[in-house]
């Protein structure tokens, strides 16, 4: 399909320009019907612009607006949730909301581990805070005193898991990532779904 797009283009003098135009534009440009390069440059204008944004978070949940998006300047690059509040939470807070994933209440240092390649830094007892889980998070399960997520709710992995174990579970806080950083000690409370910040570590 590439080699005959390039074809067409070449016969029709348009290059690679050709593969602005839809199949069917193709062959009507081909047919002799010079009107569909009139929709050529718009969809270049176009398509550089969204050329020109940076790279989307990794995960997107719920109607996402690119640009929208890009002109935030408190984006976050790891996660969008459409359903998060417009404005960041101040840090200044000392509790972090969520749903109740799994029922218990604990008292510990927290963890926070960005991907799972770095699941050998996890102390047993620790507070795991991380964006979601899958499958692959579940061998750490038996070694955390409670976990907190930015995703999820109650029928998520995190708090299934949590549930089968016995371990105090809050999840989608939306941005406990952002809030808490390994050596903070918190409170969770996974039957109220909140998360108390005790402690702050000091920045070295």
């Amino acid at each position: 399909m590439r080699a005959f797009a390039l074809r067409a283009g070449e016969l029709t003098g348009v290059g690679e320009d050709v593969f602005f135009l839809t199949k069917d534009e193709v062959l009507s440009l081909l047919a002799g019907d010079d009107s569909v390069r009139r929709f050529i440059p718009l969809r270049k204008e176009t398509y550089e612009r969204y050329r020109a944004l940076p790279p989307y978070p990794t995960i997107i949940v719920g109607r996402f607006d690119p640009f929208k998006w890009a002109a935030d300047p408190n984006r976050r690059s790891d996660i969008f949730d459409a359903s998060a509040p417009a404005a960041p939470r101040s840090d200044s807070s000392d509790t972090i909301t969520g749903f109740a994933g799994a029922l218990g209440v604990v008292e510990g240092i927290v963890r926070r581990l960005d991907n799972l390649e770095d699941s050998d830094q996890l102390q047993p007892g620790e507070i795991l805070v991380t964006t979601m889980t899958n499958i692959g998070w579940t061998p750490l399960f038996p070694r955390l005193a409670a976990i907190i997520t930015d995703l999820g709710a109650p029928l998520s992995h995190a708090a299934i898991v949590a549930r089968e174990l016995g371990i105090p579970a809050v999840v989608g806080c939306g941005d406990a990532t952002m809030r808490l950083k390994t050596g903070d000690r918190v409170r969770v409370d996974g039957g109220k779904g909140c998360v108390e910040v005790l402690e702050h570590v000091l920045d070295l």
